[in-house]
């Protein structure tokens, strides 16, 4: 008889203690990964239950749940075709004069539902990226979602070879890529940004069979996995977070590397185990690993990532190789103009009283087509029958008259401020204002009536009226500073209104193509008018 070898189950429990920790996606830990995917599928179903066009509750969150194979009812996705369908047709296919990833995001998000982005109300939405200066005028991020959207569903383009040759020309020294990359001398002082540098490599993944991008994107792994901490993460902005980590996972999967590399295993974490790390019990992630930060951008990306892991886990295509998704109709009935589920049951479309009613001063201005639309409402009236003054200012009355109006609401009988006479046509316009939560007073006792309205109390009583809508109106310190920062005059805003500003650009109910906020300049009429158009159409409210 054999001497038994004692030490053989003690080294087989060590390989095998190894093993679990080396990778927490599989084996048992698998299941983990399943109900972190399971349990953020359901966070987003009810926290966003009409995807808008949006970069926060829009695109993101149906590229997730439509890659994931969870459980969504068809009429999410159809929701969703409308919603795009009509915002294509309220700007005449031009989603936006400087923002080209506004055509890539929502390119993805159609893609994965199951439509032909290249015929949405007519228009082609991948016509944008044979420009190649419009596109790169964005900067690294252009030529990056250009690919990564054109190749989502295989859409014809002529200039693929020369947005690779841009990405590759803003390769950094280092080895990444970052927001500010550039090329020449300035480039020698900047460093990899691990959310770009992921980004990049998603949109360099389907051409590694050419050497010059291979090498490109060796050199980024590298870079990537020295940047990343002792606990599977990565920082950006000063701070650990999981949007970064999540953008290097899609990567991975993307390249068709193993989530489980030994280059992004530290300490035995694996990037997929640290995003869990950061859910939260209702489903939803944090931005940072303190438990801070927005959760909804927070929670969509981070989704979308570790549904990217499963996928690879499984042996599907990755997220953005959406040959697999069965296309849908490309026409849907209709019903616009009947609000957002979630809306406040006082909340009403207004129908058309006056069709087709305009004024003499607003031909062939800027916002004519939003003057008339609220015009023909009776939300917004003239001067006189035949003259609108669009650049006249507005009262605080005025505007809470027609933002009352605009959302249907019924009139109330009073008002606990002193200043407003109860014979006076404003007052009870203004006491459903107050009561409804759109309008607070200048003081405790004080409406100011007669006050004009700013840019930024314009967009804050906006967004007020926006909730009453369903619409998520939430925006936490990371997605204000990201969509305000890019403003030279951001910090000017008052802190309460800084994120109803973000809200109000990242929706594009106001226009972000300028270089300034402007927050304490009077609005003017003509601005309103556009501002609560866009926020009706936002609201499925026109």
């Amino acid at each position: 008889m054999k001497k038994q070898n004692r030490k053989l189950p003690s080294i087989l429990i060590a390989a095998a203690l190894a093993l679990s920790l080396f990778s927490p996606v599989y084996a048992a830990d698998r299941e983990v990964l399943d109900k972190a995917v399971t349990d953020a599928a359901a966070y987003i179903l009810k926290t966003v239950k009409s995807p808008a066009v949006d970069s926060v509750g829009g695109e993101w969150a149906v590229l997730g749940l439509a890659r994931s194979g969870c459980d969504v009812p068809d009429s999410y996705y159809e929701n969703y075709y409308r919603t795009v369908e009509k915002y294509v047709k309220e700007r005449g296919g031009v989603l936006h004069d400087v923002k080209i990833t506004e055509y890539s995001r929502v390119i993805l998000g159609l893609t994965a539902a199951g439509y032909d982005a290249a015929s949405i109300a007519g228009y082609d939405l991948t016509a944008p990226f044979e420009d190649f200066e419009k596109t790169i005028r964005q900067g690294i991020n252009g030529p990056v979602f250009a690919l990564i959207a054109l190749d989502s569903g295989n859409y014809q383009n002529s200039r693929r070879d020369d947005y690779v040759s841009e990405i590759l020309r803003h390769q950094l020294p280092d080895g990444g890529w970052s927001q500010a990359a550039g090329t020449g001398e300035g480039a020698k002082n900047q460093t990899a940004d691990p959310d770009m540098t992921g980004m990049a490599l998603q949109a360099l993944a389907k051409y590694q069979s050419k050497p010059e991008v291979k090498s490109a994107i060796d050199k980024a792994l590298s870079c990537l996995s020295k940047q990343q901490d002792a606990n599977g993460g990565f920082s950006s902005w000063g701070s650990k977070n999981v949007e970064s980590i999540a953008q290097v996972l899609v990567a991975l999967c993307e390249l068709g590397i193993p989530v489980d590399d030994s280059r992004f295993v530290k300490n035995g974490k694996t990037l997929a185990g640290c995003i869990i790390s950061f859910q939260k019990k209702d489903g939803s992630f944090a931005h940072t690993d303190g438990g801070g930060g927005n959760s909804q951008m927070s929670s969509e990306q981070a989704f979308y990532s570790l549904v990217a892991a499963q996928r690879a886990l499984a042996g599907k295509s990755s997220l953005y190789r959406m040959t697999d998704v069965k296309r849908r109709g490309a026409t849907v009935p209709q019903p616009f103009g009947q609000g957002l589920p979630g809306r406040h049951k006082d909340v009403q479309a207004m129908p058309k009283v006056n069709p087709g009613k305009t004024f003499q001063d607003i031909t062939n201005h800027k916002n004519q087509a939003a003057i008339k639309a609220l015009a023909a409402r009776g939300i917004i009236t003239g001067k006189s029958e035949t003259v609108f003054d669009p650049d006249a200012t507005m009262t605080r009355a005025e505007f809470a008259a027609i933002v009352v109006r605009s959302l249907g609401l019924p009139e109330k009988m009073a008002s606990p401020f002193s200043d407003i006479s109860a014979a006076s046509w404003y007052a009870k316009p203004v006491a459903a204002a107050y009561f409804y939560g759109i309008a607070n007073g200048t003081s405790a006792l004080l409406f100011t009536p007669g006050g004009t309205i700013t840019r930024q109390e314009a967009a804050v009583m906006t967004v007020r009226a926006a909730k009453l809508c369903g619409l998520d109106t939430v925006r936490g310190d990371a997605e204000t500073r990201d969509a305000l920062a890019q403003f030279s005059d951001y910090r000017a805003a008052s802190s309460w209104a800084q994120s109803p500003l973000a809200f109000c650009y990242s929706t594009g109910i106001l226009d972000d193509g300028g270089l300034e906020i402007r927050p304490m300049e009077v609005v003017k009429r003509c601005e309103i008018a556009e501002l609560l158009h866009r926020m009706l159409v936002q609201a499925n409210l026109v």
